[in-house]
């Protein structure tokens, strides 16, 4: 059986945490708060602005209001078209044309999900797009992970998971799928701490064969 592909999509599918933490960056320093990608990298990467804006700006009258214009200001910031990760489109290629099934599990809001998508270039090849905050819970619960393999119609035995953060490999692993760590921000000890079963620098990395010749039928 060949596996179905679940992706991450802020920091696996495209190179995006810049974007992201310009905007964040704005808005601490707009509070008089410090901020810097060490702060990013452990407090808000990969997290839901609700538990972040929780968490740190507990006293924020509106934080619905301050969430939607963060990610406003993402998707005006966000170059179209966009490179994708390496080799990430090469691999749905393959998906698409093998009838792999496939999913999109992401923290990023609708909106967010779509204009990144049609930026590399990918939004034909998912129909299946799990949003964190749609969800009872998003990430790192594994509850995304669990609902994009029951639209999907696959056990956990026959995913693969992509993450780049620490609450996404949390969240994959926890669901039973096999994670793959991609290493765009955070080293191979840290992602596999977080629950990755193996790590990749990117998509042309040589271990993404070991990772499909786990699956009957996808074989490189």
């Amino acid at each position: 059986m060949n596996p179905a592909l679940l992706f991450d999509l802020d920091g696996t599918m495209l190179n995006s945490d810049p974007i992201h933490m310009g905007v964040f960056q704005e808005l601490w320093t707009s509070r008089g708060l410090a901020f810097d990608e060490a702060f990013y990298m452990k407090h808000v990467h990969g997290r839901l602005n609700v538990d972040i804006f929780a968490e740190f700006l507990p006293d924020e009258p509106n934080p619905q209001a301050l969430s939607d214009w963060k990610e406003a200001q993402f998707r005006d910031r966000l170059p179209r078209p966009y490179p994708p990760m390496p080799g990430v489109a090469a691999l749905v290629a393959r998906a698409v044309e093998e009838d792999w099934p496939r999913a999109i599990v992401t923290n990023a809001m609708r909106l967010n999900a779509e204009a990144m998508l049609e930026a590399v270039g990918l939004r034909d090849a998912f129909d299946v797009i799990v949003i964190g905050e749609e969800c009872p819970r998003g990430k790192p619960d594994p509850y995304p992970y669990q609902e994009a393999m029951r639209q999907l119609g696959v056990t956990p035995n026959h995913a693969i998971a992509f993450e780049d953060s620490p609450s996404g490999a949390r969240a994959a692993r926890s669901s039973g799928a096999y994670t793959v760590g991609i290493r765009s921000g955070l080293d191979d000890h840290t992602l596999r701490q977080a629950g990755a079963h193996i790590t990749m620098q990117d998509f042309t990395d040589p271990a993404l064969t070991q990772v499909l010749e786990r699956y009957k039928g996808a074989a490189a």
